[in-house]
């Protein structure tokens, strides 16, 4: 009975995030920094249930992991996120209003449909970049400190190289006029899914949460030590477009990390992607002595 209503709390978890957003104080619907509250406590929470109801003894937290994590939880929520609206979506209103594109028609969507499709959209696109990563080596250096990690817990969905982080934030959102209550909804569940997705967390929930969302189950089977092994199940919050398109396996792991798993500090996950530039600069200059 314990352990079937552990596995029930990933999706009780997002209907009270939907409820929140359905029927909480105008006041706070309206402001945008609701939206950092409501992750906050989704994560605060999660990271509690690590400690009631641990999935694996060796994903367990230290201080030095939880504060490296919430490192890269701020610099998601305030470099990452200005980064992206500077550099993407104000360009990408500026484009939409300067070529006449209108959509009212979705923020007169009922109000859930507009949420399952923000998600979907913004999913969508998370998608195709995450697939790129694994499948293009450019791509893919910026990638691989997210899969240096050798450990799940709450916050670390949020761990990456910079480069990665921007580029996994970019999304087509901003040519459609969903409602920002709806907007801020379907980013908070993500998040709460992803939250999930990589948490220490024993709950397998039902199969109705999980042929849609992706699962701890899932994506640690992603942070595979294998690299052929970590190019399946690419959802971050929707398991469903991998079963679109072909991508998702069962599966399960419970040793995650790349290479000899050699855990990388925030200064080696920042100039991952240059390593391979500076040793071809050392092999061709030792050449040429």
């Amino acid at each position: 009975m314990k352990q079937h209503l552990v596995n029930l709390l990933p999706p009780a978890t997002l209907v009270a995030i939907v409820c929140f957003w359905m029927f909480g104080p105008a006041a706070w619907l309206a402001n945008e920094y609701t939206l950092v509250w409501v992750t906050s406590v989704t994560t605060a929470f999660v990271l509690g249930l690590e400690f009631l109801f641990e999935r694996h003894e060796g994903w367990r937290m230290d201080w030095r992991e939880f504060a490296t994590d919430l490192f890269y939880v701020i610099l998601g929520a305030t470099v990452i996120t200005w980064v992206t609206n500077v550099a993407a979506e104000e360009p990408l209103m500026a484009a939409k209003k300067a070529l006449g594109i209108a959509t009212p028609w979705a923020g007169r969507l009922p109000f859930l449909v507009q949420v399952v499709s923000v998600m979907a959209i913004i999913e969508f696109g998370q998608y195709w970049m995450h697939r790129l990563m694994h499948n293009s080596t450019p791509f893919w250096l910026t990638h691989a400190p997210h899969h240096h990690i050798t450990q799940l817990n709450a916050m670390k969905g949020s761990v990456g190289n910079p480069i990665e982080l921007f580029l996994i934030s970019l999304s087509v959102l901003a040519f459609f006029d969903f409602s920002p209550t709806a907007k801020f909804c379907a980013i908070s569940v993500n998040a709460a899914i992803a939250i999930y997705a990589h948490a220490n967390v024993a709950a397998n929930p039902p199969f109705f949460y999980a042929f849609f969302f992706t699962t701890i189950r899932n994506h640690s089977l992603h942070h595979s030590v294998p690299y052929e092994d970590t190019r399946c199940n690419y959802g971050n919050s929707l398991i469903f477009w991998d079963r679109v398109f072909g991508t998702f396996r069962e599966g399960e792991a419970s040793v995650v990390g790349q290479g000899d798993r050699k855990r990388l500090s925030i200064w080696e996950q920042t100039v991952f992607p240059l390593v391979p530039l500076v040793e071809a600069y050392k092999a061709r200059k030792g050449q040429a002595s």
